[in-house]
């Protein structure tokens, strides 16, 4: 069976679980595509670019990369009222939520940052069951406590900052809850594919206005330009399609809390490429994510 059968038709009984092994591993590449993003940022920031000029460059090459792939593939656009709500996402509440993130970082330690963002999995099951009437059940519940203690695990280290880095933080994980939870009425009815076009290409559109009144500093040699290119390709294009592919798949909820593999993938790269210290309770910490992901996938709506 074709994967596009099992994404964007009806679901026939007896592919259910095949639908939603597809799903888990569509969430799973998306987070060890974001979690590879500081990585190559690093890279990026070292060469001179800064991140105006990364977040521009970023959505820009991956938008065009996905329109042109819309293209090649003949992939149907969303509809018109989805392209606003889809522009506003990628215009609006992601373009606000990297701001408020990276406020947050300017009054607080990347680690409480860091926790304070991966809120999101137990905001939007939460909210997901009050507005949308989403499935909870004991164990999803269980599950999203779990990867939200092994979260903060592996990100301890450096627990300090101001009340005003707080608030930046909380508004951040609060924005991105609401970018997902609205991204997962919107592909109820539309394609990932198209969905994370528009969003790519909206936010670019945003960071080059940005970009346009600033003073950018753009890569000054090709490594710089090749971490911009992982970052468009991987931790962008495969990132996103494949987060929203399992948002239709899985749920806001589940899709979610699979995701809080981004931080676990970060700091193993970290260690590996970068050279950096693991902490044994950073290691505790990412059993414990793993252990809520095996679990999830294992449970059943």
């Amino acid at each position: 069976m074709r994967i596009d059968s099992l994404i964007f038709r009806g679901v026939e009984p007896g592919v259910r679980v095949q639908r939603r092994a597809w799903g888990i591993a569509a969430v799973i590449g998306s987070a060890i595509g974001f979690g590879a993003m500081s990585i190559f940022a690093r890279q990026a920031y070292a060469d001179g670019a800064d991140i105006t000029a990364v977040l521009f460059l970023r959505f820009l090459a991956a938008g065009l990369l996905m329109a042109l792939l819309m293209f090649a593939w003949r992939r149907p656009w969303p509809r018109p009222f989805a392209v606003g709500v889809l522009a506003l996402m990628g215009g609006g509440i992601y373009v606000l939520q990297s701001y408020s993130f990276f406020k947050a970082l300017q009054h607080a330690s990347a680690g409480l940052v860091g926790l304070l963002l991966y809120l999101y999995p137990f905001i939007v099951t939460v909210l997901g069951a009050l507005l949308f009437r989403e499935p909870l059940g004991v164990k999803r519940v269980a599950a999203v406590g779990l990867a939200l203690a092994g979260t903060g695990l592996t990100l301890w280290g450096g627990i300090t900052g101001s009340p005003a880095g707080i608030a930046f933080g909380v508004i951040a994980a609060l924005l991105y809850s609401a970018y997902i939870l609205v991204g997962s009425r919107v592909l109820k009815n539309e394609e990932p594919f198209g969905a994370a076009a528009v969003v790519m290409l909206s936010a670019a559109a945003v960071f080059g206005l940005m970009t346009w009144i600033g003073k950018p500093s753009f890569p000054q040699s090709a490594s710089g330009w090749l971490a911009i290119a992982a970052i468009a390709v991987f931790s962008t294009v495969i990132a996103i399609v494949g987060f929203f592919i399992g948002v239709r798949i899985l749920g806001a909820a589940d899709a979610s809390t699979l995701s809080t593999l981004e931080p676990v993938v970060t700091i193993l790269l970290a260690a590996i490429f970068l050279g950096e210290r693991l902490e044994p309770v950073q290691l505790v910490g990412a059993a414990v994510v793993l252990g809520a992901v095996v679990w999830l996938t294992r449970i059943r709506r």
